[in-house]
């Protein structure tokens, strides 16, 4: 079996794949003060809970943007598995040309995401990471990457709005029935999820304009992408797996 582990700013998210097919997907919160050991209990009681061992695993690939963190996670990950993981970072191949000014800077679940998507979609593509931050990424018909927009998440604007404003409460996020909102709640709500889908739909009709042809692929991945893409008009595949389906291709290229 392969393991394949995002760590993000908010959630840490791992896939176990047996034979190109998921065996199961599980998301825990992102924190920086968890030794190497805490993390290996929980990896091992969601092993546990999926019916998954040990001695199951052959491979594992690790992307980061938190790098603080990544040796932790390394660490349990070969606590538990006996795998040491191969870590997206300067050296591994790609196959993909990175065409910005500095393809180091990349972030690596931006390039797994990409690399995903070049790999399992009609080209060009924009790729829609909707996350800690909110990021579209384009992807021209060579498989290149030409750069993206990032502009921040939902959640963030959320917290933001409610903290920063006396009368404006903390609110979990749903699509409202109406964009005219009839009090605090819905409005915020409105203004949140139909902003944010119209935002989408406005960087990628920018976006597809600026390349110069249209898009043979959009899709979208992230925590909270399920049900905000549902109020975008363009017509947008959803994959939650986008980013760890890029570091099994990687790993493959890497390791063949």
């Amino acid at each position: 079996m392969f393991l394949a582990i995002d760590i993000g700013n908010t959630n840490i998210t791992m896939g176990v794949y047996e034979s190109n097919k998921s065996v199961f997907i599980s998301r825990l919160a992102t924190d920086r003060s968890r030794t190497p050991d805490q993390y290996a209990v929980e990896f091992r009681q969601i092993f546990h809970l999926y019916d998954v061992h040990r001695t199951d695993f052959s491979a594992s690939a690790i992307s980061s943007v938190v790098p603080e963190l990544s040796p932790t996670i390394c660490e349990a990950v070969e606590k538990v598995t006996g795998c040491t993981p191969m870590i997206l970072g300067p050296g591994i191949k790609t196959g993909m040309n990175i065409l910005i000014d500095n393809p180091a800077q990349l972030g690596a679940d931006l390039l797994a995401g990409c690399v995903g998507a070049a790999a399992l979609y009609p080209l060009p593509a924009l790729v829609i990471d909707l996350g800690t931050a909110s990021k579209v990424s384009v992807i021209d018909k060579s498989g290149a990457f030409c750069g993206c927009a990032i502009a921040p998440g939902v959640g963030i604007s959320l917290e933001a709005l409610s903290s920063k404003t006396s009368q404006l409460p903390n609110i979990s996020l749903k699509t409202p029935s109406h964009a005219i909102g009839k009090n605090s709640i819905d409005s915020m709500q409105s203004g949140t999820v139909f902003g944010f889908a119209s935002m989408i739909d406005g960087l990628c009709e920018k976006l597809e304009e600026e390349l110069g042809e249209k898009v043979a692929s959009t899709v979208a991945t992230g925590g909270l992408a399920k049900d905000l893409i549902k109020s975008c008009k363009r017509d947008i595949i959803y994959n939650g797996e986008l980013i760890l389906q890029g570091l099994r291709v990687l790993y493959e290229k890497n390791h063949k």
